[in-house]
C-alpha cells in the first residue's frame, strides 16, 4: 500500500465524538479547498463552515498542512472507489478499460466539478510542500498501476497504460477549463484507437 492509500488516523482520544468532528472538519475543508483552492481558504473560514472552534480544530489537526494532507488522502480513496465501481460494471476486458473514461464523463457533469484536486493542489503547493507533492505523485502512480492491471487483462503491451493515463489526465484538465464533459468522450475515442492499435501489434 502506498502512502496515499494509508487510512486516516484517529484522533488522540479515539472517541466517536472526536471522529465525527474530524469528519465534519475534513468534509468542510474538502468542499472549500476544491472550490476556492487551498491558499484561498483560511482557518477562520474553515471554522465557520465546519462549526468547530479554532481551538478544537487545532486539537484535531496540528496544522492546516495536516488538514490538506488528510483531504487529499480522502480524495484518493473516493477516486479509487469511483473508478473501480465503474470498471466493475463491465465484464469484457476492453470495455473495462473504456469504463474509466465513462467514469470521467459522469464526473465532469457534476455541478461542482473544477478539475483534478491533485493537479490543482500540486499547482498551488507542489513547489513548497514536499508532502503534498509526494501524495499527488503517489496518487497518479497508483492510477497508472491500476490501468496497467486492466491493460494486462486484454494482453496489451505495458506501454499502453501510461498512454491511457495521459489521455485521462489531459481530459480532466481540459474539462475543467472548458466546462464541458466532451473531453471525456474525446479521450475515450482516442483510447479505443490506442487499444486497438496495441492489440493489433501482438
Amino acid at each position: 500500500m502506498t502512502k496515499a492509500t494509508a487510512p486516516l488516523t484517529k484522533g488522540s482520544s479515539g472517541s466517536a465524538d472526536e471522529e465525527a468532528l474530524r469528519e465534519a472538519a475534513l468534509e468542510a475543508a474538502d468542499r472549500l479547498f476544491y472550490a476556492k483552492g487551498v491558499q484561498g481558504v483560511g482557518m477562520d473560514e474553515l471554522r465557520t463552515a465546519s462549526g468547530i472552534s479554532l481551538k478544537r480544530l487545532y486539537r484535531l489537526f496540528p496544522s492546516k498542512d495536516a488538514i490538506v494532507e488528510q483531504v487529499l488522502l480522502g480524495r484518493h480513496r473516493k477516486w479509487t472507489e469511483g473508478v473501480a465501481t465503474a470498471v466493475a460494471r463491465e465484464t469484457q476486458p476492453r470495455e473495462r478499460l473504456l469504463a474509466v473514461y465513462d467514469f470521467l464523463a459522469s464526473w465532469f457533469t457534476e455541478e461542482d466539478f473544477r478539475g483534478c484536486a491533485f493537479i490543482n493542489s500540486f499547482g498551488e503547493l507542489g513547489g513548497t510542500s514536499p508532502r503534498v507533492a509526494e501524495i499527488v505523485r503517489s496518487h497518479k502512480d497508483d492510477f497508472q498501476k491500476y490501468l496497467s492491471g486492466l491493460t494486462a487483462e486484454i494482453g496489451a503491451p505495458p506501454s499502453l497504460a501510461p498512454q491511457l493515463a495521459i489521455l485521462a489526465e489531459g481530459a480532466q484538465t481540459t474539462a475543467a477549463i472548458s466546462g464541458s464533459a466532451e473531453p471525456a468522450r474525446q479521450a475515450r475515442a482516442a483510447a479505443e484507437v490506442l487499444i486497438d492499435s496495441a492489440l493489433s501489434r501482438r
